[in-house]
């Protein structure tokens, strides 16, 4: 049986080719996450007040939220079609369990 080419390689085996755009997209996003991580660091570091870093946290979490939404499009309209197309349906029932524990 040939390897199931999707999302990710982590916890399900599977992988994704991204095109170049939407790697750089991505990358470009949490690069962005990372500093902005880095600076909460440092102001924990500096004695900021409590305040001041849970808004920073707020705003990391909205964008790791906004990364959540663009790379989850991707995957519907990339792997999630190509599944379907093939008449593999179960990755329907995948889709649905992503989407239950991402609201939680």
């Amino acid at each position: 049986m040939a390897e199931e080419k999707c999302c990710c390689q982590c916890a399900s085996g599977k992988t994704k080719e991204r095109s170049e755009k939407e790697y750089k997209d991505l990358m470009n996003r949490l690069s962005r996450i990372e500093g902005q991580v880095r600076g909460i660091k440092g102001m924990l570091e500096r004695d900021a007040y409590c305040v001041d870093i849970l808004m920073q946290v707020s705003a990391i979490t909205s964008a790791l939220n906004s990364f959540n939404k663009v790379l989850l499009a991707n995957h519907i309209r990339s792997c999630v079609v190509e599944n379907v197309r093939s008449g593999n349906d179960e990755v329907i029932d995948e889709l649905v369990s992503t989407i239950q524990k991402l609201m939680k």
